[in-house]
């Protein structure tokens, strides 16, 4: 079966950073696109960031220069580095993994930015 486990949120002061991770089992993790998703509350859930098989990556406009998404093939594992976050970025971030129209998601994880 499928397995994708984030790790890495918690609470951090605005201008802090954190990085995610995501540990993919069950797929064949180098062929997939990785994602990052995020949803507030009251809010839909939206594209973070994703970055295809072969490295190209893609962010959503309010992250572009503050966040990096990046994978390390050999360890099933997709990362999120988060600096310069903002009170806004506050969210339970999910992991995804998409081959064609086959999606698989985390369970989630939770980052507030407050001070």
């Amino acid at each position: 079966q499928v397995q994708l486990v984030e790790s890495g949120g918690g609470l951090v002061q605005p201008g802090g950073s954190l990085r995610l991770s995501c540990a993919a089992s069950g797929i064949i993790f180098s062929r997939d696109r990785m994602g990052w998703y995020r949803q507030a509350p009251g809010k839909q859930r939206e594209l973070v960031a994703d970055i295809t098989s072969g490295g190209t990556t893609n962010y959503v406009d309010s992250v572009k220069g503050r966040f990096t998404i990046s994978r390390d093939n050999a360890k099933n594992t997709v990362y999120l580095q988060m600096n310069s976050l903002k009170p806004e970025d506050t969210a339970v971030y999910y992991c995804n993994s998409k081959r064609g129209v086959t999606d698989y998601w985390g369970k989630g994880t939770l980052v507030t930015v407050s001070s």
